[in-house]
This record gives structure tokens, sequence and C-alpha cells, in this order.
């Protein structure tokens, strides 16, 4: 059985990773399972960058291969904001939301395009670094809408569904968001390398 570390002390996180992967013979492993108890700055300047800087550290520290993640929304009208900065945004869910709809007050529906983003970096212990995207497009609504998800759920609007991602079946938002997204292609890329002599 393989064992791949995620970046996270998160143990939901984990778990959702786990589920991804359920059909597979990985054992997925937190930080605190594995006795790392350091946290590493998030100073990149895109996604990827900071989701190849933890890969890549945590790989390096534990000898495991490892996997992270960092995600968020860009929103068209402002200029790809929130972006990196998402969680931080303003000091809890509520705030960020309220934050967003401020600043898009005056934006015509039409332009209220916005996608959220995943990168998902998995890194061998002093080697190389592999990435997968995964993208969900839509757009902002102008108030909050559901109860299921998180984050930015509430106002992020999918057209195709006529409901913002809180409104989704959680089975749904599961195939068709970033996270899921990125996952599959880091899920067919371990499937495939795996099977290789």
């Amino acid at each position: 059985m393989s064992r791949i570390l995620v970046a996270t002390t998160n143990p939901g996180k984990v778990a959702e990773y786990q589920a991804i992967l359920s059909d597979t013979d990985i054992q997925l492993l937190g930080l605190r399972e594995v006795g790392v108890d350091f946290e590493v700055d998030e100073s990149g300047q895109t996604f990827e960058e900071n989701a190849r800087l933890k890969a890549r550290v945590y790989a390096d520290a534990s000898g495991l291969l490892t996997l992270a993640d960092d995600s968020g929304l860009c929103v068209d009208a402002l200029g790809g904001a929130p972006g990196i900065f998402s969680a931080r945004y303003g000091p809890d869910p509520a705030s960020r939301i309220e934050r967003l709809l401020v600043e898009m007050a005056d934006v015509p529906d039409e332009s209220r395009i916005a996608r959220f983003v995943c990168i998902i970096a998995l890194a061998e212990p002093g080697g190389g670094t592999h990435t997968f995207e995964g993208v969900c497009e839509g757009r902002i609504d102008r108030r909050p809408k559901g109860t299921r998800g998180f984050g930015y759920d509430p106002v992020f609007y999918l057209p195709e569904y006529d409901l913002t991602m809180a409104e989704l079946p959680l089975s749904l938002k599961n195939e068709i968001s970033h996270r899921a997204r990125a996952a599959a292609r880091l899920k067919a890329w371990l499937v495939e390398n795996s099977s290789q002599p």
C-alpha cells in the first residue's frame, strides 16, 4: 500500500481526499500522524506557487510523497481578487462575502463572471513536483442563497443549474467543484503511475 502525506492538520480534508481515493490502495496521512508540527508560510504569488511550496517543504521534512493544495475565488471584475487572499478577505466567511458583495455592488449581471480555482501539488521527497488544476466557472450572485457548503459558496451562482454552490446537493458539488476536478486529475495520474513497473 502506498502512503501519501496530506499537507493539512484538518482531519476533514484528509477524509475528503481519502473518499476520492477510496478505490485505490493509497493510504493518506495527516501532518499530525507523522509528527510534523510546523506551518509553511504561503509566500507564493499564485495558487500553484503556494501549493508547490507546501508540498515540497513537507515532502522533504517527512520523507513521504506529499499532497498539498491551494484554492480560492477569482472574480474578473475585481482583477482576479480575492484570489490567493480568498481566506483572508475578511475575519470570517460572512465578512468576506459582505466585502465581496459591497465591492461588486455596481457591477452589472453580465460582468459578474468568476471562477473557483484549485491547484493540487504532489511532491516526491528530494524529487519532482506534479500539479493538477481544477476550475469551476460561475458568477457572483447579488445575495447569499443556500445553506450547504462553506466560504463563498452561497454567492457563487452556477447558471447551468440555476443554483448557487451552497444550494447544490453535496453529491453534485463533489463532482463539479474545483477541488473535485483537480483531485480527479490527481487520481488518474496516481493510478496510471502506480501501475508502471
